[in-house]
């Protein structure tokens, strides 16, 4: 990690390589950097389907071994991964899905991205979102156990196989969100090491030592836009009305493919504000949005392959889709509250946006549900929590 945030370049700030992949960020605009990572995100990607379509790679060779166990009329064939261009044209139709919904064009990550803002309101954002990042690692760790050696899958012997591997490109991303990585018998931790593991919330923590604020003074109640959006993603995660595909594409696609880049924003914008305010912020304290950014353009790419085992029928693709808008309008909704909050101004909503019609939700399962998980919360955890209990307005929008 290098010593300092920015590199001065006359009257230009650049960045080190290993605080951002694009070292000219403090030069662009949301929408700059929105379109650098979703074409970034393409070519990873495109690379990939490239690598599991070319004879002779480990990846081909890989899922070939699998197919040979298949029986010629098991499904297993029919899968994207292995009609060529299919799995590329199906990535390129979620990838528009995911990444041409509002949020990630949301006024806070806008706003925020300019640095425009004081210490009170940047520790006012990092209270409250502190409070999704200690939830969103809990929502992985439920869809792991989604996939099992019974639950319906349609590959027959290939059926354990497809559970397992989905498991464990899912047990990959809580191992980096609990910091505590692969090891062999011979370097297995013991157990002080194992429980003093750096977590995503510890590197958060860090945030809070640049801004002067005590461990004491870190855990506040929830906004209810946050808590909404917490139960949201526990919702879809790991109750059971929700099928596992929808666990998968909602803690997967709806979750990494936007996280580099209002991840980039939100650091970018802490830079800004740290420079223009001689807040003298460090990497260290930045850490977790470092992180981050590098962590989940690797998650974005692998969380597409793992889906696309999980999709053997045509409805498949418009279940996921409908997982990811869920998500998403849970998460403008936090957003939009987190505005509020922070910049003590009203935040136009997803109504107000004009929502197309494809990112609108096609059933009201949640609209059932999320009020259920509301009213279940202990009120001491949110702010005006009583009221939070009874509440009956809904973040989504619906198709006609």
């Amino acid at each position: 990690m290098p010593s300092s945030l920015v590199i001065k370049d006359g009257g230009r700030l650049r960045l080190p390589e290993a605080i951002h992949p694009m070292t000219d960020l403090l030069e662009m605009d949301g929408e700059q950097v929105l379109a650098a990572f979703r074409q970034s995100q393409r070519v990873d990607f495109l690379e990939l389907v490239g690598q599991l379509e070319r004879p002779g790679s480990s990846l081909y060779g890989f899922f070939s071994a699998l197919r040979e166990k298949a029986a010629k009329d098991n499904p297993f064939h029919e899968l994207a991964l292995f009609r060529p261009g299919a799995l590329a044209e199906m990535f390129v139709d979620l990838h528009d899905h995911v990444l041409d919904h509002p949020v990630w064009r949301h006024p806070f990550f806008m706003r925020f991205f300019k640095g425009e803002f004081e210490a009170p309101q940047a520790l006012a954002f990092a209270l409250q979102y502190f409070n999704q990042i200690k939830n969103t690692r809990q929502c992985v760790a439920l869809a792991v156990g989604r996939f099992h050696g019974l639950m319906p899958l349609p590959f027959g012997n290939l059926n354990e196989r497809v559970s397992e591997l989905t498991q464990i490109t899912l047990a990959q991303l809580v191992a980096d969100e609990y910091g505590v990585g692969c090891h062999g018998l011979e370097d297995y931790p013991s157990l002080d090491r194992l429980l003093s593991a750096r977590t995503h919330i510890g590197m958060y923590r860090q945030l809070f030592e640049g801004l002067g604020t005590p461990e004491e003074a870190q855990d506040r109640p929830m906004l209810s836009g946050v808590a909404d959006n917490v139960l949201t993603q526990r919702l879809l995660a790991g109750d059971p009305r929700f099928s596992p595909l929808e666990a998968l594409a909602s803690v997967g696609l709806g979750m990494e493919w936007g996280v580099p880049e209002f991840f980039s924003l939100l650091l970018g914008g802490l830079i800004r504000f740290s420079e223009r305010t001689g807040a003298g912020m460090t990497p260290r304290h930045l850490e977790v949005f470092i992180a981050h950014v590098r962590y989940d353009v690797l998650h974005a790419v692998s969380v597409m392959l793992a889906t696309s085992l999980h999709m053997h029928q045509h409805s498949d693709m418009q279940v996921v889709k409908d997982a990811c808008s869920t998500l998403m309008a849970a998460r403008y909704a936090m957003m939009s509250d987190l505005y509020a909050h922070v910049f003590g101004e009203p935040c136009a909503d997803l109504a107000a946006f004009g929502l197309e019609n494809r990112h609108r939700l096609g059933d009201r399962r949640i609209a059932t549900l999320l009020p259920e998980a509301r009213a279940a919360v202990d009120p001491s955890r949110l702010v005006e929590g009583a009221a939070y209990l009874q509440r009956q307005d809904l973040p989504f929008l619906f198709r006609d």
